[in-house]
């Protein structure tokens, strides 16, 4: 058995070559977490390889084996020199990370164990090793040592930069055959708050109604609506039980279910009698975004919203959506007319969508506009105070985190969001375990583009894997976790956005890709932190 460490930056495919590299060395504040992989390749016979870390006091490592999904296609619009995977792919490519310690190598293969270390706020600066043991069922256990040296300087949090992903609690029901709201989604509903949150990510969405995002999903909405006549009541007791939940998993801004349906703002969403237990909606679909039946409804929803935010003290803490995606003029007309309809019922909310066409910022209709990360730069290059998205595009040489999308790439997203001063970030799948615009549960172990390639990309509908008790997390999620470190390391350092450290990184397609440019950027980082602390 050949054995080997590598960097968390590369992927090691099934046909990887085993690599000469006995010795890694890795860096950290206190406070971080930083991840490498041990690979090894069989030869002619199978075994279980079991593999162990010793760490030193105050870092406490995980391991977890790297395990594979099928991927039948490379990413459409990449060119070749810009993909990962060219030789290996199609065929497996390595994303889930399983929380297993053993792995059942079969011959002629490679496989690998992601190893993370959380380096705590006590551990003791200096360099230390990190040795992991690979013991291969009957043969000799083989030993391979990094370095891990830990600054003196303690990594804060990061600071107003909000980042979401939309959560789907109707996946959650489907995988675990649950029903909503009741105990066993919400005992299961903690692994994955908790999830997200060790991941960088403090803002979740709130379905006090069901989303209206990606088709006509199963009722999941929080909000109790009772009609008596012309009178609408309202139960915000599982509301506050989902606020609750997620803060106290330490996420600090909500972001609250649009209010017309996507792609048009043509109609009023499906909003039901109770809780939508009996799927019996208040009005028809059809029902037109402006509509009477609608204005009298948001009439009274809106200023007992608004109560609910100023009693819980949410109001500054919250995002509040119109309609996902609206592009065109016949789009533009619909925004608009919704938008001056809550204007008028709600003057004090404040909306931000995804949208990419700058005109609707031009003309004032959204104070937070969340453009493409193809058109962010223009944007903030006109003043506005712009997040940025990407999804199933851009593609070409832009950033993304698709199964094909390179792991430096990845890594990069924290460097580039800072370096041209996005105010936050926004992914439209953590858990869309989907058939692309159905209710029809996909398995994701075998399905990663929602059955709807080319057009959705293997990779982007989701960046978690359902386990047995919560979620099984990706490569391209620890990665892009890491990333939002790199975000909070430049910010404590007080680097600004345009020092000459960051000159390379152009726009979000042009940019370095290259493992050392990260690792020599962090080490100056570190020191400039370690300096300001002292």
């Amino acid at each position: 058995m050949q054995s080997w460490l590598s960097s968390s930056l590369k992927r090691i495919y099934p046909r990887s070559e085993a690599e000469a590299c006995s010795s890694l060395a890795l860096e950290a504040a206190r406070g971080e977490r930083v991840s490498f992989q041990v690979a090894f390749r069989r030869e002619a016979q199978e075994r279980r390889v079991t593999a162990t870390v010793e760490a030193p006091d105050g870092v406490q490592p995980l391991v977890r084996r790297v395990g594979f999904v099928p991927m039948p296609h490379f990413s459409t619009q990449v060119p070749p020199d810009d993909a990962d995977g060219v030789g290996h792919l199609p065929g497996y490519v390595p994303d889930p990370l399983f929380p297993e310690t053993t792995i059942h190598a079969g011959p002629y293969e490679s496989n690998a164990f992601w190893i993370t270390l959380l380096v705590g706020a006590d551990a003791h600066p200096g360099t230390h090793e990190v040795r992991v043991t690979l013991t291969p069922e009957g043969e000799t256990p083989t030993t391979l040592t990094a370095t891990l040296t830990i600054h003196p300087a303690l990594l804060p949090a990061r600071r107003d930069f909000p980042v979401t992903h939309w959560f789907y609690a109707d996946a959650l029901m489907d995988y675990y055959k649950v029903e909503p709201w009741e105990e066993g989604l919400w005992r299961i509903l903690d692994a994955y708050l908790a999830d997200v949150v060790a991941h960088g990510q403090d803002t979740i969405y709130v379905p006090v109604f069901t989303p209206p995002l990606d088709g006509v999903k199963r009722p999941t909405q929080l909000l109790d609506v009772r009609q008596e006549g012309e009178r609408y009541l309202f139960d915000w007791r599982d509301v506050r039980r989902w606020i609750a939940a997620a803060k106290s998993h330490g996420l600090k801004r909500f972001e609250w279910t649009h209010l017309f349906t996507q792609w048009g703002v043509q109609h009023a969403i499906r909003i039901y009698e109770g809780q939508g237990r009996e799927r019996k909606l208040l009005w028809d679909p059809e029902t037109g975004a402006t509509s009477q039946t609608y204005r009298d409804f948001l009439a009274q929803f809106l200023p007992e919203f608004e109560r609910f935010l100023t009693v819980e003290g949410l109001m500054e803490s919250s995002f509040f959506h119109l309609s996902d995606e609206p592009h065109g003029e016949e789009h533009l007309a619909n925004y608009r007319a919704a938008r001056e309809l809550i204007r008028e019922l709600a003057p004090w909310m404040r909306v931000m969508d995804a949208l990419s066409e700058i005109s609707f910022a031009r003309v004032g209709l959204t104070d937070t506009p969340i453009p493409s990360i193809s058109r962010a730069p223009e944007f903030v290059a006109e003043g506005f105070p712009a997040w940025a998205y990407f999804c199933c595009g851009p593609r070409g040489r832009f950033l993304n985190r698709l199964l094909d999308t390179p792991l430096v790439k990845v890594r990069m997203t924290g460097w580039l969001l800072y370096r041209l001063r996005a105010r936050g970030f926004l992914h439209w799948g953590y858990n869309y375990w989907y058939k692309s615009q159905t209710q029809e549960l996909i398995d994701p172990y075998t399905v990663t583009d929602g059955l709807a390639w080319p057009g959705w990309a293997h990779g982007d509908p989701f960046m978690v894997y359902p386990g047995k008790e919560g979620p099984v997390d990706s490569l391209r999620w620890e990665v892009f976790a890491e990333s939002l470190q790199d975000y909070a390391l430049l910010q404590a350092a007080g680097l600004d956005p345009d020092h000459p450290l960051l000159f390379d990184l152009k726009d979000y397609a042009n940019f370095p890709r290259e493992t050392a440019w990260i690792s020599r950027r962090r080490a100056d980082l570190l020191a400039r932190l370690d300096a300001r602390q002292a």
